[in-house]
This record gives structure tokens, C-alpha cells and sequence, in this order.
């Protein structure tokens, strides 16, 4: 098989390695806008040719696109367009109803699978490319009926070599999800630095005390503003909605600490601590 793979970051270099590895991919050409980034991964041996992009899709049996979600609303009509007939393209943004929505009337929108794998790190670029990223994490197919079975079932295969389990939902649906459980920690995160460098401008020993605690808090504020800018973007009507429920939840919080009601506060760290009973299963 022939892969292009559009976009030499985290997730297409990572992506690109272990499809190699597995014996899933027989050729990888690298599509980046980047040429440091291109360089980097032909040097990492994550591609094995860098072509532009109508040429490297033109002879390809599946396109990944792994870029920005507003390149990819952008540049998935053209890529639809210059396939062959067999050929499918994949694309693995974090915000999918725009995405969908963009080619929707497209004549070969039905060589399209839209999916998200939920993995990812807080680096970006080809050095950041890691081996096993996407080992035991979930993989979401979205809008599935919209795709030819035999594209359904090429991705199907594809997530399987990389050890990631499968779930289908709509798009706007996964959208909703995924507000809930990425979107919105990064924000907090972002958040909580941009306070804390505030803060630090007048209390230069604050780092000098931050810990493992801080650390893991905050480390999502280190992801690429350049990816994250178009997924709060594309997806703000459900960003909005958690950010509203998440404020009042926090106002409820500060409001409890005023009122010294700190039975309260032990009871819903109680029922917060229930988080490990789905994350640990």
C-alpha cells in the first residue's frame, strides 16, 4: 500500500512509523508545508519521499490527513479531487463536524472516513513522533454511513495495526465528547500558566516551589497554539457550553471556600474521586 500522509507532526510522523513498522504501509510519501519539518522526518526515516501535494496524492492507495482542522476543511475538497477512483482519504482532526460538513456534496465524499484517534502528546513536529502513541487508545470513526464500506473497512484495518480499539458516533456528537474531556483541559490548562506567569512577574520564586502536581496540571499549555486556535474555533458552540458549565462549577467552589463550608468541599472531593473508577477501567 501506499500511504501519503499530509502533515509530518506528532500525529501523522507517529501514525506514519508504526504503519510502517507493522507492515501495514509499503511506500509513506510526506506532504508538510514545512520544509524543516520535511527534512526532519525524511532524516527520522519517517517518510520516504516528500512530494508536493497533488503529486504524492495522485498515485496513493489511502491519503492521512494530520494537519490543522481549518487546513483541513480547506484542503480536503482538492485532495477528494485528485485521488484515483480506489483510492481512500482518512483525515484524524479533533473537531469533526466542520470537517464532514465541508465536503458533504462532494462527488467522491464517499472515498472520505472522517476519524479522530484520541492520543496525542503536548509536543509537535517529527521529532516528537513516538512509536506505540496510539497503542490501547480509542479510535472514533464518525458518520460512518456516509463512507463506502470498502474505505470503512481499509480504516478499520488500519486502526487494528496500530492496537486501538473502535467506537462510531456522529460527528456532532463526537464534537459534544470531546469538548468535554480534551477540549476543556486544555483550556484550564492555558489558563492556569497564563495566571501563574502573571503571578510569577511579581513572585519570582513561584517555580522554584512548583511540583509534580503543577506540572502535570499545566502540562497540556506547552500543545501548539497553531493546532489548538482552529479546534476551539470550529468547535466553540460546544466549547462554550462545557467553559459555562465548568465557571459555574468553580464559582460554586469559590463561593463554598467563602463561606467556610469545607464539609461540603470534602464531600464533593468524595464524588470527584469517582473519576478513577472510569479512568482505571
Amino acid at each position: 500500500m501506499i500511504i501519503a500522509v499530509i502533515g509530518l507532526g506528532l500525529i501523522g510522523g507517529s501514525m506514519a512509523l508504526d504503519l510502517r513498522q507493522r507492515g501495514f504501509a509499503q511506500t509513506i510519501v510526506g506532504v508538510d508545508n514545512n520544509p524543516i519539518h520535511t527534512l526532519k522526518a525524511l532524516e527520522l526515516g519517517i517518510v520516504d519521499v516528500v512530494l508536493p501535494l497533488n503529486r504524492a496524492v495522485a498515485h496513493a492507495d489511502l491519503v492521512i490527513v494530520a494537519i490543522p482542522v481549518q487546513q483541513i476543511i480547506a484542503i480536503l475538497p482538492d485532495i477528494l479531487s485528485l485521488i484515483p477512483p480506489h483510492a481512500i482519504v482518512l483525515d484524524l482532526g479533533s473537531a469533526k463536524e466542520a470537517i464532514v460538513e465541508s465536503i458533504r456534496e462532494h462527488p467522491l465524499r464517499k472515498r472520505f472516513v472522517a476519524a479522530h484517534p484520541m492520543a496525542g502528546t503536548e509536543y509537535s513536529g517529527p521529532e516528537a513522533a513516538l512509536s506505540g502513541l496510539f497503542d490501547q487508545k480509542v479510535a472514533i470513526i464518525c458518520n460512518e454511513h456516509e463512507s463506502a464500506p470498502d474505505a470503512v473497512q481499509i480504516v478499520e484495518q488500519l486502526f487494528a495495526t496500530l492496537n486501538m480499539p473502535l467506537r462510531r458516533m456522529e460527528a456532532n456528537e463526537h464534537d459534544m465528547h470531546v469538548a468535554y474531556i480534551s477540549h476543556i483541559s486544555h483550556i484550564s490548562s492555558f489558563v492556569l500558566a497564563t495566571a501563574v506567569l502573571e503571578k510569577e512577574k511579581s513572585v519570582n520564586t513561584i517555580f522554584d516551589l512548583a511540583s509534580g502536581g503543577f506540572a502535570s496540571t499545566v502540562r497540556l499549555a506547552k500543545s501548539s497554539p497553531q493546532m489548538w486556535r482552529p479546534i476551539f474555533e470550529q468547535n466553540s458552540h460546544y466549547v462554550l457550553e462545557v467553559l459555562d458549565t465548568y465557571l459555574s462549577h468553580l464559582q460554586h467552589w469559590r463561593q463554598l471556600i467563602a463561606d467556610q463550608q469545607f464539609d461540603t468541599i470534602e464531600k464533593m472531593m468524595t464524588r470527584a474521586n469517582e473519576i478513577k473508577r472510569v479512568l482505571d477501567r
